[in-house]
């Protein structure tokens, strides 16, 4: 934790700083910072024994969630939207180390009546918010390395907490999430809106429902070109996520296409993920870039030279009942956009990407009109009641909005969260365990058991609504202004 805090104290130093006078790559550490060599990594710092499980946990209802946001540049604002628009949530507190982003949240909010109070402008203002006792709910929209301080910190001040993806950067950070979740009985739910998204849910439930027959193997990625993005002065604060890139080399992201992979296989719920071996191709393009744009700007001469991440990263799973995973990593080339999301069964098979979605039955796809009525018969009740409010409402084609509306509806009912700190944890640690892989030249490396053992018993998440989906919308959002 003390590493943890330093970092953000240096990060939030560099707000006030001239970027371009910087020298930006080594002020945020070498890759050796996130990859832990330690012998207990397996099992963490304490024993797993008598600890409390938080899986299928149910925290005491709380009929009005008064929230707390920390965060507001690219993710954070369109979160606080989404909770304004429902029952039983107070917006209490908004924070970002940017002033004029929480004043214009404000502004955005001001339809709904809510007055949050903000915070800004110093490296504690976020702990501020999370000492504060009318505060319920702790959502974190930072960069990825301050999650995992921020989370322990609001858990250990009584506050469950929502976290954006990654849950973590470190083995370290990964066992400290769940250690603080058990000790203090507070939700730590990464917010792992892809999850959330139809075709996911679709094929969640048609696993459930056993439609699939036994699952053998998943894929999931996160192919998305983010080259110019992350080169822009403007993409990311203080190019927070070029750092990243520049400073670790594995499956940086792998959250997006494991986690509806996870679900489908039961994964913490009934099987374990064994071991891992990640390859990373070298870098074809980031280097490059950078001696190209410095060739005319001094301002990324720092970023040239550095050991970054190579274009593809894939990584493969071993889970304890003898079924793969395959993860895929790549934010550099031009590929078309894909998170993958294959599902292969003994009596079926899916495939999301490249749109539109299939499904098949024995070797052959079904037909347009066979998709419609499988969709139909094997609609979740989650998309039933709250899909086509969640399309209007938007947010990556409303997965945002169902996923929101979800943790809501689960605290107001007192319910378990679809996602607890063993996923957010688990989930999170495939990016340093492939960082251990690449850098021993692709050895297989063993993943953790964060639930303790518990796996065996911990039953599957339930998406089906046979308990809650009471929480309404209780306004629309306003037309946006230029």
């Amino acid at each position: 934790m003390k590493n943890n805090r330093r970092d953000f104290l240096k990060w939030a130093g560099l707000a006030g700083l001239s970027v371009a006078g910087s020298s930006l790559i080594p002020a945020f550490g070498s890759g050796k910072r996130t990859t832990d060599t330690s012998d207990d990594y397996l099992t963490g710092h304490k024993s797993r024994s008598g600890r409390f499980n938080m899986s299928g946990y149910c925290a005491p209802k709380t009929e009005t969630v008064r929230i707390g946001f920390i965060g507001l540049g690219s993710r954070g604002p369109g979160h606080v939207m989404n909770m304004a628009l429902l029952e039983g949530v107070e917006i209490k507190a908004l924070c970002d180390i940017v002033p004029s982003n929480t004043e214009k949240v404000r502004k955005r909010l001001e339809f709904t009546g809510f007055n949050p109070t903000l915070y800004s402008g110093d490296a504690d203002a976020w702990k501020k918010l999370c000492d504060r006792p009318d505060i319920d709910l702790v959502y974190i929209c930072t960069p990825w390395n301050l999650h995992a301080s921020m989370a322990v910190y609001a858990m250990e001040h009584g506050k469950h907490v929502a976290i954006e993806v990654p849950a973590a950067n470190t083995l370290e950070e990964c066992w400290q999430l769940v250690e603080t979740s058990e000790k203090t009985k507070m939700h730590c739910m990464m917010m792992e809106n892809c999850c959330y998204d139809f075709f996911e849910l679709l094929t969640l439930n048609m696993a459930r429902q056993g439609f699939f027959g036994e699952i053998i193997h998943g894929e999931g990625a996160y192919i998305h070109n983010l080259l110019e993005s992350n080169f822009s002065k403007t993409g990311y604060w203080n190019m927070w996520r070029l750092r990243e890139n520049a400073s670790r080399r594995g499956n940086l992201y792998p959250t997006h296409g494991l986690g509806p992979i996870c679900q489908v296989m039961d994964i913490n719920r009934g099987d374990k993920m064994d071991l891992l071996v990640s390859m990373m191709s070298r870098d074809f393009q980031m280097n490059e870039t950078a001696k190209e744009m410095a060739a005319n700007d001094d301002f990324y001469k720092p970023f040239v030279n550095n050991p970054y991440r190579g274009n593809m990263t894939t990584t493969t799973i071993l889970t304890n009942r003898g079924r793969t995973i395959m993860v895929q990593h790549d934010v550099t080339s031009p590929n078309v956009y894909s998170r993958i999301h294959k599902i292969s069964g003994t009596k079926a098979a899916a495939l999301k990407y490249p749109e539109p979605a299939k499904i098949s039955i024995g070797d052959k796809w079904v037909s347009d009109e066979e998709f419609k009525a499988l969709e139909e018969k094997y609609k979740p009740a989650i998309v039933t009641k709250v899909g086509e409010l969640a399309k209007q409402v938007g947010g990556h084609g409303g997965m945002d909005f169902l996923e929101d509306w979800r943790l809501i509806d689960c605290l107001r009912n007192g319910l378990p969260l679809d996602q607890d700190c063993y996923d957010a944890a688990l989930w999170s640690a495939i990016a340093p365990l492939s960082e251990k892989s690449v850098a021993s030249n692709s050895v297989s490396v063993e993943v953790p058991d964060f639930t303790g053992g518990n796996w065996k018993t911990n039953l599957p998440v339930d998406i089906l609504l046979e308990k809650g989906g009471t929480t309404k919308a209780i306004r629309s959002l306003p037309p946006r202004t230029k």
